[in-house]
Parts: structure tokens; C-alpha cells; sequence
């Protein structure tokens, strides 16, 4: 099963507390440690609306060799950024509601499209690009999404030349029921792809929806993020992204391996966590850590 950890990235991009470059680089190689095999650290988003990610140049040098690395880019700034210092595995985002494109990046969604074609202009030969299509299931200011509307803006990054395309719950509400129908309409209609699925916890419902997207879609994989970390900006106080370690740990308990070590997984978010000021929450990480013990 393949699964991109997006803690790095999604995970402290909404952070008030500072995080410093170097312990996000031992953040990372934690992960490294305990299998990861695919990381989105960073993003070369302006430093003024993301001041956490400002170190993204400086960053990005520094990380080993090994895993896979990507990079979302908002814009042609941030690729041509990126680029400058060798990044090679690109993520761009749109959203399948006007509204929700409208308010975050103040475009419709045919003109970010239309941008994004003058950004992968400048992507390096050999270079690889995932597409992100936030509000898969509901925005929080235009409400439910026609899942036919999902379909047609996936199949458009998909002729952009996005290599794979990952649904968002944005605001983690979609329950069992609405992912099956959704994966049931990728498995027939998206162009061929990749495809990957970023549930956020918000109402509790991200590890059922991952098993209602596996049933329809088994070759998909998913993003997660180690402690959970990333909150809901939609939701206030309630729980963001989908914890690596709960989604771990139901794979591996359902036979399919992940390649991913538990223990050393739980111990990799520590210090990010002690640094933010706050506990565990990922009930599979308290039970790895409380095993440890």
C-alpha cells in the first residue's frame, strides 16, 4: 500500500508555533526511519500567507537522499523556487467548488487550470506531478459537491499532465456511503491515474471512509499525516488529517502490509509535539507508546 505522509507539509502548514528548520529535517528523517517511502515536506508557497513554510529553499538541500520527496507549489513563483534548488516530484491543488477556489486562491476553477498550464510549462524533464482536488465530497461555503464535478476536474489535471490525483475531504464530513459512490465513479471514469485519497478526522469517520474507498478502488493509495497532525480551519478546534499511525496500524491489522514500522513511527512525531505544546491524540500511537513503555 502506498501512503504519502503529508505531516511535514499539511500537517504544520497551519501552525502558529515556529518550527524550526532543523527540527523539521529530524522530524523527516524519523519517518524515514520507520519506512515511509513517500514525503511531501515542504511548500514553496509565499512566506508572508505561510510564514511556517517560509524555509522551504533552505529546507529542501538538506533532506537525504532517500525516500521520495514532493513539494506543492502554488503558483509559477513557487515552481520556478523549486526548481532552483532540484526539486523533481511536484504537487499542485484546485478544488472542485468555485467557491472554495474563489475564497483560498481568489481564481474560479477553469483559471486555475489556465495557470497551471503556464506552471508545468517550467517542469523539469523527468519530473513528476500529483493534483489535488480539495472539496471532493463537500465545501464549507457552497455545501454537498456533485461527485460528476469531481470527476471533471480530476480528468482536467489529468490532461494538464498530473501523474496522479488525490481526492481531499477537505473538511473531513463525508461518511462510508459518499466515498463508495464517489470511488465507484473514479474506477470507471478518471482518465487512468494514479489515485490517492486524503481523508481528514474531523467528525471521526477518515478510517471508514479509507476502507470504502479501498473497496473501490484497491490500487489507490493514501495520504496521512504522523499524530494527526493539521487541524480542521473549517472546524475549529476539532481533529484535521487522517493520524499515519491509526491508518498504519487498521492496514496492517487487515493484512495489507505497508511497509511501515509502527513503533518507530509513533516516537517519530515527538519532538514536533513537544514543540507545539501538545499529547499524542492518535490512538494508535498511544498504544504503540504505552506498549513501548
Amino acid at each position: 500500500m502506498r501512503i504519502v505522509e503529508v505531516g511535514p507539509r499539511d500537517g504544520l502548514q497551519n501552525e502558529s508555533v515556529p518550527i524550526p528548520t532543523q527540527l523539521k529535517l529530524d522530524f523527516i528523517n524519523s519517518l524515514a526511519k520507520a519506512g515511509i517511502r513517500e514525503i511531501e515536506a515542504t511548500s514553496f508557497v509565499s512566506p508572508k500567507w505561510v510564514p511556517q513554510l517560509a524555509d522551504a529553499a533552505e529546507l529542501w538541500p538538506m533532506l537525504p537522499p532517500a525516500p521520495m520527496f514532493s513539494a506543492l507549489v502554488p503558483n509559477v513563483r513557487g515552481m520556478q523556487r523549486a526548481v532552483e534548488v532540484g526539486v523533481k516530484r511536484f504537487a499542485i491543488f484546485t478544488a472542485a467548488s468555485d467557491a472554495f477556489t474563489q475564497k483560498n486562491i481568489n481564481m474560479t476553477i477553469a483559471e486555475s487550470l489556465d495557470a497551471f498550464r503556464d506552471l508545468l510549462a517550467l517542469r523539469p524533464a523527468g519530473s513528476w506531478v500529483r493534483g489535488y482536488v480539495s472539496t471532493a465530497f463537500e465545501c464549507p461555503y457552497a455545501g454537498k459537491v456533485d461527485p460528476a464535478r469531481v470527476i471533471d476536474v480530476a480528468n482536467a489535471l489529468v490532461e494538464l499532465g498530473c501523474d496522479e490525483i488525490s481526492f481531499g475531504d477537505t473538511i473531513g464530513v463525508a461518511g462510508p456511503s459518499e466515498v463508495r459512490q464517489l470511488a465507484k465513479r473514479v474506477a470507471i471514469d478518471l482518465n487512468p491515474t494514479e489515485v490517492f485519497w486524503h481523508f481528514h478526522d474531523t467528525n471521526g469517520t477518515a478510517l471508514a471512509n479509507v476502507f470504502a474507498a479501498f473497496e473501490a478502488t484497491p490500487s489507490a493509495g493514501f495520504d496521512a499525516s504522523a499524530a494527526g497532525l493539521g487541524g480542521c480551519p473549517y472546524a475549529p478546534g476539532a481533529a484535521g488529517n487522517l493520524a499515519t499511525e491509526d491508518l498504519v496500524y487498521a492496514l496492517e491489522r487487515e493484512g495489507v502490509a505497508t511497509g511501515i514500522d509502527l513503533a518507530q513511527l509513533s516516537v517519530a512525531s515527538a519532538s514536533i509535539l513537544n514543540a507545539l505544546g501538545r499529547a499524542p491524540s492518535s490512538k494508535a500511537q498511544l498504544a504503540a507508546l504505552a506498549a513501548a513503555r
